[in-house]
């Protein structure tokens, strides 16, 4: 992507009011609701959250007089945040996943990834972590600089994967990414799903990485499949590990004694692929063998998630690798999760918020719902500890204070001013 173009089309399309336009606070907003959740595992049931200057300001146990908002059916929680996206990746106007040299002008990319920003942001996913492409800046800082609507982007810019880098090459590596201003550092310690999942980088490469990106208090995050690879990268003390479909049980108490944070997912990313496969068929990995190798991924990474819940101790955040096809739909594992893998609703709610917060190292900024911390706020409809579809039926999207979304329409929901 070019910066220029980018910057005048991302300019224009800011200009125009779309469905996730935001209202500005104008001094403290109510918002009342039938149950709330403080993302840390605590109930209230009917109380309002006092919001003031895009800060939660306090919260009453009690209805307050003439809410802003009141939603007597919904559940208020702080905002969702899904640890791993790719919130530039897109289906072009050809029907096809985005790949380099298909002839897409910049305008289509920066359109598509505002595209996504406003499903993200509307699904009640208030942050997400962007791991893997430099133009990932470019949307962060347009997000932050109020430009666009969208979530709160932590990145890593591209990824470090090459394994036949040394020690001082991947440091070095590691440092220009951090000084460019990544917030995240991605690593591969082995190959996609599509090619087998195999080990491709030593235990001695990623502790270089991880030491590297630790010393500047950085999360590294490390794609691993295999056992080995996911055992080389919480010896190397790596911070968190994505995927880990073929992960065994002694790696996973190894993780759990490391305090190494274990991001799996549970279906949507296979389920995105395999359903949609024309859009992907022939580019790169995705070929016959890939999609049949993604096929028999999905019973394995249900049983690692089961396995995983009940390993003493394991740090289990939550992220579903969102590409092409799949912003907007980032609560889909969280239904997969409960539903297949028998993870509680509340501990799936609490991975997407407080864990992942203290995941990324954001905690003292979101995640929670407690006085100072920013106003990242949304409702669903109904109760999702007693049916976790209720994660697919946000009404009210509140970021940093600022309303994104609110349908007033559906039963017993009111603005009152």
């Amino acid at each position: 992507m070019t910066a220029q173009p980018v910057v005048l089309f991302v300019a224009a399309l800011a200009a125009v009011p779309g469905p996730l336009s935001a209202q500005e606070p104008g001094g403290p907003i109510s918002i009342y609701a039938a149950r709330v959740l403080n993302g840390r595992g605590g109930v209230m049931k009917n109380a309002t959250v006092i919001v003031d200057g895009g800060r939660i300001l306090r919260v009453e146990p009690r209805r307050v007089e003439r809410p802003t908002f009141e939603f007597p059916g919904g559940t208020l929680l702080p905002g969702l945040i899904d640890a791993h996206v790719h919130i530039g990746a897109y289906v072009n106007r050809q029907g096809r996943m985005h790949a380099s040299g298909d002839g897409d002008t910049p305008a289509e990319a920066a359109l598509s990834a505002a595209a996504n920003l406003d499903r993200t942001l509307a699904a009640g996913f208030t942050t997400v972590a962007s791991i893997g492409e430099s133009d990932d800046r470019d949307i962060r800082d347009w997000v932050d600089h109020g430009g666009l609507p969208g979530p709160r982007i932590l990145t890593s810019f591209d990824p470090i994967s090459d394994a036949r880098l040394s020690a001082d090459e991947i440091r070095a590596e590691v440092r220009k990414r951090i000084e460019a201003g990544a917030n995240l550092i991605k690593l591969f310690a082995s190959k996609s799903i599509r090619e087998g999942g195999t080990q491709t980088m030593t235990e001695d490469q990623l502790r270089a990485a991880c030491d590297e990106a630790r010393a500047h208090g950085v999360p590294a995050i490390v794609h691993a499949h295999s056992a080995e690879s996911m055992r080389a990268a919480s010896l190397a003390g790596c911070h968190q590990i994505e995927h880990g479909v073929f992960a065994t049980q002694a790696v996973l108490d190894l993780m759990a004694k490391q305090g190494t944070y274990f991001d799996p997912q549970c279906a949507l990313v296979f389920r995105n692929y395999l359903d949609n496969r024309k859009r992907f068929q022939g580019i790169g990995n995705f070929t016959d063998e890939g999609f049949a190798s993604m096929e028999r991924a999905i019973p394995l990474a249900t049983a690692v998630i089961r396995n995983a819940i009940a390993t003493p101790g394991l740090k289990l955040a939550y992220g579903t690798d969102a590409v092409a096809g799949a912003h907007g739909r980032n609560a889909e594992d969280m239904v997969c999760r409960v539903r297949q893998a028998g993870q509680k609703p509340m501990d799936a709610l609490v991975a997407a918020t407080s864990v992942n917060a203290r995941a990324l190292g954001i905690d003292k900024e979101t995640g929670s719902i407690e006085p100072g911390l920013a106003a990242d706020l949304i409702v669903m409809q109904g109760n999702p500890l007693d049916d976790i579809a209720a994660v697919g039926r946000v009404v009210f999207v509140m970021r940093g204070g600022r309303v994104f979304r609110h349908d007033p329409t559906l039963a017993g929901n009111r603005a009152l001013r």
